[in-house]
């Protein structure tokens, strides 16, 4: 016995993988959930607790307001200076007192370029400054 459409041709008979395609997701997420997960030891030194506080520093000196802005050009406490000279000054700014040194706010305009900034933080780093601090005005 023949069974066919209306025009005239064979059944077409098409296997259903639906279920079968979400057995296999089934499947496949509780391998992801249970499988364990690799871990890899970090050393990392913490702080350790002190019970005598830091000596307070007696009249800080004023901040450095470094700024940054969109065509390049540095300022140093609103007086433009070059990159290159800055470390050098940075230098003087803690040999005055190395146990309290003052610190140095950066301000970037949002169109600076990244190298300049670059550039301003590894004198800084170079210059052994220890308070470094990013403002916005």
């Amino acid at each position: 016995m023949d069974i066919s459409n209306s025009t005239g041709e064979g059944l077409l008979v098409d296997m259903n993988i639906i279920p079968l395609a979400d057995v296999l997701l089934v499947l496949l997420i509780i391998f992801m959930v249970t499988a364990p997960t690799p871990s890899y030891p970090i050393d990392i030194d913490l702080p350790q607790r002190s019970l005598t506080p830091p000596p307070e520093q007696k009249n800080p000196p004023e901040p450095i307001d470094l700024r940054i802005d969109a065509a390049g050009q540095v300022y140093w406490n609103d007086s433009p200076a070059p990159v290159t000279a800055l470390q050098n000054m940075m230098e003087a700014e803690v040999e005055r007192d190395p146990n309290n040194q003052p610190t140095l706010q950066i301000d970037t305009d949002e169109d600076a370029d990244y190298g300049i900034l670059a550039k301003v933080l590894a004198a800084a780093r170079n210059a052994q400054m220890q308070k470094i601090g990013f403002v916005k005005k």
